[in-house]
C-alpha cells in the first residue's frame, strides 16, 4: 500500500495522475471549514427562500433584524393582508361592465316567497266544502250529522291506510269505522254519555275483532286502533255535542269559523313576516310571526262571533275563545305534522287537490272542538 493511500492528496490536493491536476484546469479543493473569512461571510450568505404564505423572519414581529437583508430577497405572494389581490366587485343591476369583462349575474330581482300547494286548487276546494257545509247545517241538522259522519270514516281509512303502508300495522279498519258512525250518532242523539258508551264499545270491538288473526303484532295493533278510535271519531263527537244545542247551528259555526280563521291567519301572517321558526324539528313552515297572527284573526273573529251570533255571548268571552282556538288548532296540526314525520310522509292523502286528504283538514278541527264545546258550555251554558 502506498504511503499517500489514506493520507493527503498530492500535487496540491487534487486526486488523479500528477499531470492532470492543474493542467485540466481544476481549482484546488476547498477544505473542510468555511470557504471565506468572517467578513465574506456576511457579505455573500445565501437568503432562504420563504413561503408565499408567510412572512420572512422579523417582518411585522419588531426582531432585531427588522431591517436586514429586507431587499435582498421577497417571495412571489404578497406578505400583508392588504396586499392580497381583490375579488372583482359585482356591479350593480342595470350598471355597465367594464370592457373585456364577462357580465356578472346579478342578485334576483323581484324574488317572492311562493306557497307549497296549489292555492287555486286549495281556494276552490276550501270553497266547495264550505258551502255544503253551510247548506247542511243551516238546513237540516241530521244532514250535518251525516257529513260528520261521512268525514270520520273517510279520516279512519287514510290513516289505518297510512299506518299500513309505513309501519306495518295493521288497525282493524272495520270495527273502527262502524264505531265511529255509532259515536257521532250517539254523541248528537243521547248526549255525551252516549258518546263515551260507544267509544268503550269501540274499543271493545277493536280487541276482539283483532283476535282473528294471528298473535304476532296484536298489541301494536290494537294500540294503533284506540288511538284511532279517540283521534278521530271520539274528537268529532263533540261537534255533534255542539249541534245539539238550541243554536246549534251558530254554534257549531262559530267553531268552524275560528278555526278557519286561526289557520288563515297563521298562513298569511307567517308567509309575509315569518322569520322565527315556531317547532322546526315538527313543522318547518310554521313560525312564531305565524302563530301571533293566528292569535290575533282568532281572537278579532271571535269577539264578534260571541257578540253578535251566540245567544248571551259577550266580545271578551270571545276574545278568550279566539285566544283557546288559536292554541289548540296550532298544537292539533303540530300533532298531526308528528304523525306524518314519523311516517315519513307529507300528506294523509290525495283525495283534496291542494289540501291533501280529509285528515290533512281535520288536524287542526279535531281538537278544536272539545275545547269550544267546553268554552261555550261555560261561557252560555248548554243550550
Amino acid at each position: 500500500m502506498n504511503d499517500s493511500s489514506w493520507g493527503a492528496p498530492p500535487n496540491g490536493g487534487y486526486w488523479g495522475p500528477p499531470d492532470q491536476g492543474l493542467a485540466a484546469g481544476h481549482a484546488p479543493a476547498a477544505p473542510a471549514g468555511p470557504a471565506y473569512d468572517g467578513q465574506d461571510a456576511q457579505q455573500t450568505r445565501p437568503m432562504p427562500l420563504v413561503p408565499a404564505d408567510v412572512p420572512p423572519s422579523g417582518y411585522g414581529r419588531g426582531d432585531q433584524d427588522d431591517t436586514r437583508d429586507r431587499g435582498t430577497a421577497r417571495p412571489s405572494g404578497p406578505l400583508f393582508r392588504d396586499e392580497m389581490p381583490q375579488e372583482p366587485m359585482t356591479p350593480p343591476s342595470g350598471a355597465p361592465q367594464p370592457p373585456g369583462q364577462p357580465e356578472q349575474p346579478g342578485p334576483p330581482q323581484n324574488q317572492k316567497k311562493r306557497a307549497g300547494r296549489d292555492l287555486r286548487a286549495a281556494i276552490g276546494v276550501g270553497v266547495g266544502l264550505g258551502a255544503l257545509i253551510i247548506a247542511s247545517l243551516f238546513v237540516v241538522k241530521a244532514v250535518f250529522v251525516g257529513v260528520i259522519a261521512v268525514a270520520v270514516v273517510v279520516g279512519l281509512w287514510e290513516l289505518t291506510s297510512r299506518l299500513q303502508e309505513r309501519k306495518a300495522i295493521k288497525a282493524p279498519l272495520v270495527p273502527l269505522a262502524v264505531g265511529g258512525v255509532a259515536m257521532v250518532v250517539a254523541g248528537y242523539v243521547r248526549g255525551a254519555e252516549g258518546a263515551w258508551v260507544a267509544m268503550a264499545l269501540t274499543a271493545l270491538a277493536v280487541l276482539v275483532w283483532r283476535m282473528t288473526e294471528p298473535p304476532e303484532g296484536y298489541l301494536k295493533d290494537v294500540t294503533a286502533g284506540l288511538f284511532a278510535a279517540f283521534y278521530v271519531p271520539f274528537l268529532a263527537t263533540f261537534v255533534a255535542l255542539m249541534l245539539t244545542a238550541d243554536d246549534g247551528p251558530l254554534r257549531v259555526f262559530t267553531f268552524l269559523l275560528l278555526t278557519v280563521v286561526s289557520d288563515t291567519g297563521a298562513y298569511a301572517v307567517g308567509w309575509r313576516f315569518g322569520t322565527h321558526k315556531l317547532a322546526p324539528r315538527i313543522s318547518p313552515g310554521k313560525t312564531r310571526e305565524g302563530l301571533a297572527g293566528a292569535v290575533a284573526f282568532a281572537m278579532a273573529a271571535g269577539a264578534l262571533c260571541m257578540e253578535f251570533a251566540i245567544d248571551g255571548g259577550t266580545w271578551w268571552q270571545g276574545l278568550l275563545l279566539g285566544l283557546a282556538v288559536a292554541v289548540s288548532a296550532t298544537l292539533g296540526d303540530l300533532g298531526e305534522s308528528m304523525i306524518k314525520r314519523d311516517l315519513g310522509i307529507k300528506d294523509m292523502g290525495t283525495l283534496l287537490p291542494g289540501h291533501g286528504g280529509i285528515m290533512d283538514r281535520l288536524d287542526s278541527l279535531l281538537p278544536t272542538a272539545p275545547v269550544v264545546w267546553l268554552l261555550l258550555v261555560l261561557f252560555v251554558g248548554a243550550g
